[in-house]
């Protein structure tokens, strides 16, 4: 059976996927051709159930929950890890500031109306032009994400606020970032893809020199102490299976988002 599987080229995606899809481990009977996408373009696509298996935010899946189901492993989720809000002035009123964020359906930004639901100005670009919308003076402060959180000083840009320690303060759990989901149609191939998914990373993990020149290639950021850290946050032992603690983290966020009327 023929299955679309979209991710980010993130390099914890790509790093993820790059075994199952170069043939590196046996997929059947499912053959998978690989999406790549910026993952609010995913969430976005995931509204039409384009993909049979797709990364998506936790936040977007929780909206979604009629047409996607969760996969067990896949997942970004971490401590240490959460979005940050960043601005090039010292002193800055978030309040008062032109925001931008990483689109409408990401985690960072429902989070981001959990810390202050009253933030109003409030614009979404593509992760990756955030932070030299910033720097250059359109945005008074950026929401950042993926590989942005280890190169903002190189853009004169300094830590306003920590949404992932916050949230881990708030909460004692890891921040449930991202997620892989299976289309609800599909969804007597979840165990088997959960299983691959796994394979994967594991197989990845085993030989990561490997996946090098396939996480390079799609990476936004391509010198090697990003892409490194990059990975090492945000592939760990949830991605290998979200567990109990990991599911608690998405019905927290869930229940949250639906107290303060943001979801």
């Amino acid at each position: 059976m023929h299955v679309d599987i979209a991710f980010t080229p993130c390099p914890n995606d790509t790093f993820v996927f790059h075994a199952l899809v170069h043939g590196l481990i046996d997929t059947s009977p499912l053959v998978f051709t690989p999406v790549m996408r910026d993952v609010e373009a995913l969430n976005r696509d995931a509204f039409h159930s384009r993909y049979g298996v797709t990364k998506l935010s936790v936040h977007a899946v929780l909206k979604l929950d009629d047409r996607y189901e969760i996969l067990s492993s896949g997942a970004a989720i971490g401590r240490g890890c959460g979005p940050l809000v960043v601005s090039c002035k010292p002193g800055i009123r978030l309040d008062e500031a032109r925001i931008a964020v990483p689109g409408g359906h990401t985690t960072a930004a429902l989070l981001l109306k959990l810390w202050n639901p009253g933030l109003r100005t409030v614009a979404v670009l593509r992760y990756d032009e955030i932070l030299p919308a910033v720097a250059g003076g359109a945005f008074d402060a950026g929401l950042i994400i993926h590989e942005s959180r280890f190169v903002y000083p190189e853009y004169g840009c300094e830590q306003v606020v920590d949404l992932g320690r916050w949230w881990e303060d708030e909460t004692g759990l890891p921040v449930p970032l991202g997620c892989m989901a299976v289309r609800r149609d599909l969804s007597g191939s979840k165990g088997r893809i959960e299983e691959l998914v796994r394979e994967s990373i594991r197989h990845a993990q085993a030989d990561p020199c490997a996946t090098m020149e396939y996480v390079r290639s799609h990476a936004q950021e391509t010198r090697q102490d990003v892409i490194d850290s990059h990975i090492s946050l945000y592939v760990n032992e949830y991605s290998i299976d979200m567990g109990e603690e990991g599911r608690r983290a998405i019905e927290v966020l869930r229940d949250r988002a639906r107290l303060k009327g943001v979801l």
